[in-house]
């Protein structure tokens, strides 16, 4: 007898239920042996037969007696009620009419319900977002799965799994809405901070069952189903256990002969050669449905592939469906994985291998056609023309984007995104076969081909000529009877002149930019400059899609990039300024984006889909160098030119206000970073301290990453040496009637001829008021008429003079205001004194004012006259 029905009763009552006690024992029996169909209860037999038969046992052993039982009750069953015995039909009745018998629950299936209670849970913590409810209720899972995995011996289980997944699919969901982060409490703050590292360390544990899990994910709602119609099927199965055992059989054998495979929730599929097309109809029918699992659908594809093709015509017509299906199974990780992609490539290979070697197949994109199979299969051994529906070009395409996903997902410091990156050269040889292919059957000029080459462009655009070399070698290694490929000197320009003749405008646009960048990538900055000029596409660049505009933001940095190592600094300036003024450095060269708060998820998606593989971008810290250094180079003469002008001209105002913010700094360090160094250098070459500016720039290691470092700096040291010679005239000039043309070319370590035409250019261009002395060799220096330039004085009078002026009118406007509510406060009170003294004091009051106005007056008039 349990503690819950024990009473302090008399005897009487104690033997009365102990009597209703055994009837219960005794009928347990009866049921576990109907149950178990006359098993052998075993060692815990006597146990679960225990009777109180002693009408004078004490409570306490009632309570040992309970204490035992209660201890094996994940072994022995409950014990049914007393309405079970007395009164109306039970369940375990109902289930007995029906032929099921009563239910016993395991330890096992215990431990599931607790597992699986702790689940919902979870789901109703999600649905409110009660991240202390999250994180209790997972400790009591993972501690619950740990104690059943480890006892038992149990695999995986996947609805453990899936709750593991989509706990942390949810944690990265919940953590980029930034506002509902920020709203949370503390105590629901703490308990995401946790369940964050919790589910990311506990995961880590189980990555292998994760990712089988997401290959053929299942929601719980199909593992459900999937529940129910085995238990439908067990019923039928469990009366008829011999049938069952023959038909398994039957199965087995059917299974080593090839004969059928079992496909989904237990549909046949006939992997007999005389069944090819009837089977395979019954797959394409069921793709697309909900219920169709998307992997067994690709696996029996494959199986059919290799069981059940005899000749070209029916390898072709199932690895036609195959390659969609394989590109329907994407995981839930959002790219597919290195196995099945290169198993994807594969099928591509071996499709265009068919329509190679069989010139009577012809591939199209819309197909009307409802001859037999078997008529066309026939058509094709006579050796006719059977036409086949599909787009080689479009596969391509898709598996070229699979690929790119990957990339995007894939740590780039990491050796994997090394290994996937070798399998560019897989999908530039597809590129480059099907395009010889289309070639062969369509012409050079069909516009199918626009597509194809357009990708291999893109392949090739942003690669020097060596690793182009490399690839074109690559491909040729792969297919060695690829006829018709084009020489590799000249490759991308010949592939450039034939885009530039098709009819869509969007893949001319994108040819011309990437074009444009070849040139700008190889030094040829007048090619690529006259390219984007003379195309006008600068100005209708803003109406084309996103990914053209990012191909336009990324060739106007390589030309400024062209025009640095070229020596043009001002170019450079001019070409890289926009960009890298505006702030927004990764989001328009598609290398990253910032997390703004007005951005949804949406769009946050999107922005992700637009990345650029990591091998593809343009580093961002070269680029401000370059940006910086044309700044300082441009910047700092024009300082000393408008030292003193109140309207002076800005270059860049980037560069200057990092400059502003260095100078204003209490102590300034050596210099640490790229910035930095540019800042010390800048400081120093408007001191004249060329040497040392030139020290400091090139102490920058960021150099070594462009091709012909040393010859960059060469360039970079001649450059500081006439930029600071022209900042030495504008800076000291006034203070100077000449100056030596030899001692200037000692002091900047410049050849006399270079002196000469640097102050000649600046004569001309007006900058310098001067002459040049060519017998004594000497330049001098005149000083210019008043109102002209002017002085540090008076460029100091003049911002005093305007600071007082500012001040007073200020002054004036607050007394101004002041004065208006005086004002009115002392009419309101003159106002009342008059109500009070009344009409008659008035008057008389006027009239004594204007008396001594006329006699002021009078007094005034004669002192006039004396």
């Amino acid at each position: 007898m349990s503690r819950f029905f024990r009473r302090d009763s008399s005897d009487s009552e104690d033997s009365s239920s102990d009597d209703n006690q055994s009837d219960i024992d005794d009928f347990d029996l009866a049921t576990v042996k109907k149950a178990a169909g006359g098993a052998a209860v075993g060692g815990k037999r006597a146990m679960f037969l225990r009777r109180d038969n002693d009408s004078s046992d004490s409570d306490s052993d009632s309570d040992d007696s309970n204490d035992d039982d209660s201890d094996d009750d994940d072994d022995v069953p409950k014990k049914p009620s007393a309405s079970a015995l007395f009164g109306r039909q039970s369940d375990s009745e109902e289930d007995d009419e029906e032929g099921g018998g009563k239910r016993l629950k395991s330890a096992r299936d215990k431990r599931f319900e607790e597992m699986r209670a702790f689940c919902k849970t979870l789901q109703n913590g999600k649905k409110i977002n009660d991240w202390v409810a999250i994180q209790n209720e997972f400790d009591k899972l993972v501690a619950a799965y740990t104690k059943f995995t480890a006892n038992k011996n149990e695999p995986h289980q996947r609805f453990f799994i899936r709750t593991c997944v989509e706990i942390e699919d949810f944690v990265k969901t919940f953590s980029e809405n930034k506002d509902a982060v920020k709203k949370m409490n503390a105590s629901q703050a703490k308990s995401f901070n946790a369940m964050k590292q919790k589910i990311k360390k506990h995961n880590k544990l189980i990555n292998d069952e994760i990712q089988k899990f997401l290959e053929n994910r299942v929601t719980e709602e199909e593992s459900e189903n999937e529940l129910v119609e085995e238990v439908e099927i067990a019923k039928p199965v469990a009366r008829s256990k011999p049938v069952v055992e023959e038909d398994e059989e039957a199965e087995g054998e059917g299974d080593i002969d090839g004969s059928f495979t079992v496909v989904g929730r237990g549909k046949n599929i006939d992997l007999s050669p005389e069944m090819l097309y009837k089977s395979l109809k019954e797959l394409l029918d069921s793709r697309g449905k909900k219920s169709t699992d998307k992997l067994a659908l690709v696996e029996t594809l494959k199986l059919l592939l290799e069981h059940s093709t005899v000749n070209d015509f029916q390898r072709l017509k199932v690895l036609l469906s195959l390659i969609p299906a394989q590109f329907d199974h994407t995981p839930s990780s959002g790219y597919m994985s290195v196995e099945s992609w290169r198993s994807l490539a594969g099928n591509v290979n071996k499709a265009l291998a068919i329509f190679e070697s069989v010139p009577n197949f012809i591939l199209i994109d819309h197909l009307n056609d409802d001859t037999p199979e078997t008529e066309l299969e026939k058509q094709a051994l006579e050796g006719n023309k059977v036409y086949f529906h599909g787009n080689l070009a479009s596969f391509v395409d898709r598996l070229d984007d699979e690929f790119t996903k990957a990339l995007q997902n894939l740590d780039p410091h990491a050796t994997e995104y090394i290994d996937r990156l070798k399998d560019e050269t897989i999908i530039y040889g597809l590129i480059v076969r099907t395009q010889k292919y289309y070639e062969k059957t369509h012409g050079p000029k069909n516009e199918l081909l626009g597509p194809i080459l357009m990708k291999r462009v893109e392949h090739l655009y942003y690669k020097p000529d060596a690793v182009v070399k490399i690839a074109e070698d690559a491909v040729r290694s792969l297919y060695p009877t690829l006829s018709g490929l084009e020489p590799m000197e000249d490759l991308l320009n010949g592939l450039c002149l034939r885009l530039y003749n098709t009819n869509n405008d969007r893949i001319r646009t994108r040819t011309l930019l990437c074009h444009a960048y070849y040139h700008a990538l190889h030094d040829r900055f007048h090619k690529a400059r006259d390219m984007l000029l003379m195309s006008h596409l600068q100005e209708t660049i803003q109406v084309t899609d996103i990914s053209t505009q990012i191909l336009f933001n990324r060739t106007m940095v390589q030309i400024g990039l062209c025009a640095f190592r070229c020596g043009m600094i001002k170019e450079a300036h001019n070409a890289l300024s926009e960009i890298s003024s505006s702030g927004k450095v990764k989001e328009l060269l598609a290398q990253g984006f910032q997390r703004y708060g007005d951005k949804s998820p949406e769009q946050e998606k999107l922005e992700k889909q637009r990345q650029l593989p990591f091998h593809m971008h343009i580093n961002f810290e070269l680029l401000e160098c370059v940006y910086l250094t044309c700044s300082m180079l441009l910047e700092v003469p024009n300082m000393a030119v408008n030292a003193y002008d109140s309207r002076r001209k800005v270059i860049s105002k980037p560069f200057r206000r990092m400059l502003d913010y260095h100078e204003r700094q209490v102590f300034i360090g050596p210099p640490e970073n790229t910035r930095d160094h540019i800042m010390a250098a800048s400081k120093a070459l408007a001191k004249g301290e060329w040497e040392k500016c030139r020290d400091l720039i090139y102490a920058i290691k960021i150099w070594d990453l462009i091709p012909n470092a040393q010859k960059i700096k060469e360039m970079l040291g001649r450059k500081i040496q006439e930029e600071g010679l022209r900042t030495y005239f504008f800076t000291y000039s006034k203070f100077y009637d000449s100056l030596g043309i030899v001692q200037l070319s000692s002091m900047f370590s410049l050849p006399v001829s270079a002196v000469y035409s640097i102050t000649a250019k600046m004569i001309i261009s007006e900058e310098l008021h001067a002459s040049l002395d060519q017998p004594t060799q000497t330049v001098v220096l005149h000083r210019p008429g008043p109102g002209i330039e002017m002085s540090r004085l008076e460029y100091l009078a003049s911002t005093y003079a305007d600071k007082v002026q500012s001040f007073v009118e200020s002054n004036e406007r607050l007394l101004e205001t002041r004065s208006i509510t005086l004002g009115l406060q002392n009419q309101g009170g003159e106002k009342v004194d008059k109500e009070k003294s009344g009409g008659g004091g008035t008057g008389g009051g006027a009239r004594k004012f204007d008396a001594k106005k006329q006699k002021g007056g009078s007094g005034n008039a004669s002192r006039g006259r004396r």
